[in-house]
């Protein structure tokens, strides 16, 4: 993965002809992962501020109904100091009390014992506010009884006032918290869907038949980075894929050719009287038929291990066992070709196709036979190192050249040496694609200098 700080903007570094696509913006990613943000701080903002307004208006509420209580208590005492005076509410002096109703925005109305109104305030029947009603108690006694109203002014308005300010500043905090939510929320889903709009602008010039499109590096989050490497990745594996389907539709044109244009000439100079069907030439015809037939036989090889790398029967087997059994199978050509067959095998237990892998271990022996002398030395030997089974098989041959070891295990790859030795060149590509299958890896190793030097073929697998 690369430095995010260091990555370029994804639209600096499109490809030629790969441009995101126009899409309207209601049907865009970007907006509706927008919307969900500010839907959420919406709904976040709309439910602090419903619990801080009834809160708060509570707590307003409480205070002014303590406060009206005072206001009353305050009228109260105030009526039972003027009756105090004169024993009496005949001549008591209550214009303070009317005064104080009328400063603090309420409205009175004192009562006699008998229930009967003493005075009160000109708008206190209109008044339509709370009302408190406390008892007037002069020298221990209760002597009557006052009515306390609120008005629309004062007390009243102030709390009304208070409230209407604290719902406005909510409503003010919950509109910015709205407007920075969708900010927020339009520049976050943009840094999120730029990419996606680049990989979708990238698959679509892919699918058009661009196969060099590629996303490239993104400035975006790290799962997104992952994303588009691995798109990089798959994009390039599906190119190589490509190109080696049209190599071997070439290769395998190529292969086909010269046995067919032999028998395409000698049928024709039989027909034409040029050429005598005498044994030698029907046989050199049939000798063009059998390299047909086992280049089919190769091609349908291939297939199998293709086929087979998708559907192994694995079975805990023992790498050495096999390997002595495919040795044993082929003793006698070793024989006949005057090159000795060394065994070192030690105990190694796999999990493992053993038929395919007996596949495997017959072609690395079947190659080493082909380019060992006579007089020359195979060995194949088995170890366990750690959690993996090794098999190798050493040839005294004459090598592989080192420009050309990479390539060994291409299909239909054929070296300099293998110029003069039959064969389709599938053999070590068969035995490779069937490594990997198992989970392990088949390489190669070769000198080509000095008398006994030759190649070393490793094959890794898991332990059991």
């Amino acid at each position: 993965m690369t430095d995010p700080g260091a990555a370029q903007p994804p639209d600096a570094m499109q490809p030629d002809g790969v441009q995101p696509d126009a899409v309207p913006l209601g049907g865009t990613l970007g907006l509706r992962l927008a919307l969900a943000f500010l839907s959420v701080a919406l709904a976040a903002v709309a439910l602090l501020a419903g619990l801080t307004a009834a809160f708060a208006a509570a707590d307003v509420s409480n205070l002014a109904s303590q406060q009206r209580a005072a206001l009353a208590k305050a009228v109260a005492v105030s009526a039972g100091a003027a009756w105090d005076k004169n024993n009496t509410w005949s001549g008591a002096d209550l214009a303070s009390v009317l005064d104080l109703a009328a400063s603090t925005g309420t409205a009175v109305r004192i009562r006699d014992q008998a229930g009967q109104v003493v005075t009160a305030s000109h708008d206190f029947a209109t008044a339509d506010g709370s009302q408190s009603s406390l008892p007037i108690v002069a020298q221990d006694h209760r002597v009557g009884t006052a009515l306390v109203r609120s008005t629309g002014s004062g007390l009243n308005a102030a709390d009304r006032s208070l409230q209407t300010a604290l719902l406005r500043a909510i409503a003010g905090a919950a509109g910015l918290a709205a407007l920075l939510a969708l900010l927020t929320g339009l520049a976050v889903a943009r840094r999120i869907t730029r990419p996606v709009i680049r990989l979708i602008a990238v698959t679509r010039a892919m699918a058009a038949g661009d196969r060099t499109a590629r996303v490239g590096e993104i400035h975006a989050p790290g799962e997104l980075r992952e994303l588009a490497a691995a798109f990089d990745q798959m994009a390039g594996t599906l190119d190589r894929q490509e190109q080696i389907r049209r190599n071997l539709v070439a290769d395998v044109a190529h292969e086909l050719r010269t046995p067919i244009a032999i028998l395409q000439a000698g049928h024709e100079a039989l027909l034409d009287g040029v050429a005598e069907p005498t044994p030698g030439e029907l046989g050199s015809l049939r000798d063009e038929v059998l390299r047909l037939a086992r280049m089919v036989g190769d091609l349908q090889t291939l297939a199998a291990a293709d086929a087979a790398a998708l559907n192994l029967a694995r079975s805990r087997a023992d790498l050495a066992e096999l390997a002595a059994t495919a040795a044993d199978s082929l003793a006698r050509r070793f024989e006949a070709a005057g090159i000795t067959l060394d065994r070192d095998l030690a105990a190694s237990p796999v999990l493992a196709d053993p038929h395919w892998l007996h596949q495997v271990i017959t072609n690395l022996l079947t190659n080493a036979l082909k380019f060992t002398p006579s007089g020359g030395h195979v060995t194949i030997s088995t170890e366990r190192t750690g959690s993996h089974a090794i098999l190798r098989v050493t040839d005294t041959g004459a090598g592989i050249a080192a420009d050309e070891l990479p390539r060994i295990f291409d299909r239909f790859f054929r070296g300099q040496q293998a110029a003069q030795i039959s064969g389709s060149g599938i053999g070590l590509a068969v035995a490779a694609e069937l490594a990997q299958a198992h989970g392990g890896r088949l390489t190669a190793a070769s000198e080509t200098e000095g008398p006994g030097h030759g190649t070393q073929m490793t094959l890794s697998l898991p332990s059991a």
